[in-house]
């Protein structure tokens, strides 16, 4: 955002003296060009959205279209639009200071006279400048991927951060682990993303640094095929440029599309009160020997589709973290006397096992569930309860209930 602007005319000046501070990271989404950035909202702003549904199909050579009837139409797919939208939230930065402890930095270059702040050299001006400017952005870094926005007066919780935001979309792809390992877990991760993410050139996976640490020396442990234990291995899987981040939360990772352009599915949006004048420096009053640093500002974040962030959650109680869970549709077949096979699909958030299977019926696996299929017959109606259960938490199973008509006489 435009926080690195400030009144030029009045803190510009080279560095004469130099003065020790504190190193500290910044806002890496930001600095790593992983967030497209809309500046200069004042209220709020909406990302327009649009999704379509399949449209090719056979040739026709007079295709009907009836508005009010869609069943009578041969017209197939459909424009779904909707927005996302963000409003900044105030914040703001207030400090107050008293010049005269600084005295002993700035003296020899004002030997005599009054010690007020605007006659002081240019270079002892930028530094606390920078120095309250390297401060604000390592908060924000903080607030843009876990901030919380709640109405009081705890300056923690100043705005929604993109985990937060991510955290209340229903279209976010949640990804269920049972791997041990950070390659096991990335392995997890990446069979989740979609097709249509796999080659773009602006995918990348994000996680915390002690994640990166531990994944870095899963690869140095490789036999012949890891770095040694003196250098950093690539930060990539599978092609995918990893980004570790200093803010990110341990034990979760992401896969998303990343940009400063508006392709990210990362946006923040950002205002500031004046931008001729972003950080204002007075006199506290006529009397008063301390002076104020003031700096007001906007900020909120959201992520474009849901469908694009793809998370993998091993924090106990993460946001992102999914529950061991096994679904059919339909939990209910009926079959005719004659015998014909049906069609089940199962979710599983892991592989599953197929209980004994009722008389008269035969059960294969399909790519996408399962396959049910009735022999012909009898005089008797006939039927069972079939059992899917998931192979490691095998306390977690499904029943379909099967049923087949009695030959008629």
């Amino acid at each position: 955002m435009a926080l690195q602007g400030f009144n030029t005319n009045s803190y510009s000046g080279e560095f004469q003296e130099h003065v020790l501070t504190l190193a500290a990271t910044g806002n890496e989404l930001v600095e790593k060009r992983l967030i497209h950035v809309i500046p200069q909202v004042l209220d709020s702003i909406s990302i327009p959205r649009i999704k379509t549904s399949r449209m090719l199909q056979k040739r026709k050579e007079h295709p009907r279209f009836d508005p009010s009837n869609p069943e009578n139409s041969d017209a197939k797919g459909d424009f779904t639009y909707s927005e996302q939208k963000l409003t900044p939230r105030d914040m703001m930065v207030y400090t107050a200071f008293l010049p005269k402890v600084f005295e002993h930095i700035w003296r020899p270059f004002q030997p005599k006279g009054n010690l007020v702040f605007q006659e002081l050299p240019a270079n002892i001006q930028s530094i606390l400048i920078a120095e309250l400017l390297k401060q604000v952005q390592h908060e924000l870094g903080f607030q843009y991927i876990n901030g919380e926005y709640e109405e009081g007066a705890d300056d923690r919780l100043l705005m929604d951060g993109i985990l937060t935001q991510a955290a209340k979309d229903a279209d976010v792809v949640k990804v269920y682990t049972v791997a041990g390992t950070m390659l096991g877990r990335l392995k997890e991760l990446r069979e989740k993303i979609p097709v249509t993410m796999r080659h773009n050139p602006n995918l990348r996976i994000l996680m915390s640094v002690e994640d990166f640490d531990t994944y870095d020396d899963e690869l140095t442990s490789l036999v012949s095929k890891g770095k040694d234990a003196t250098e950093v291995n690539v930060r990539r899987y599978k092609g995918i440029q990893i980004e570790d981040l200093t803010d990110w939360p341990q034990g979760l990772i992401v896969a998303t599309i990343c940009s400063d352009g508006l392709e990210s599915n990362l946006f923040a949006a950002v205002s500031l009160a004046n931008d001729e004048n972003v950080i204002r420096i007075e006199q506290m009053a006529n009397g008063s020997e301390y002076y104020f640093f003031k700096m007001l500002m906007k900020g909120d974040t959201n992520i474009g589709f849901g469908e694009e962030f793809i998370a993998l959650d091993w924090r106990e109680g993460g946001a992102f973290a999914l529950d061991p869970a096994i679904t059919v549709n339909p939990s209910a077949l009926a079959f005719i006397a004659a015998g014909e096979t049906k069609e089940v699909e199962v979710e599983a958030t892991e592989g599953y096992t197929i209980g004994s299977v009722p008389t008269g019926f035969a059960v294969t696996k399909t790519p996408a569930g399962i396959s049910v299929t009735a022999s012909a017959n009898g005089s008797a109606v006939r039927g069972g309860t079939l059992t899917l259960t998931l192979m490691i938490n095998t306390d977690v199973s499904v029943n379909i209930t099967l049923t087949q008509a009695a030959t008629a006489g």
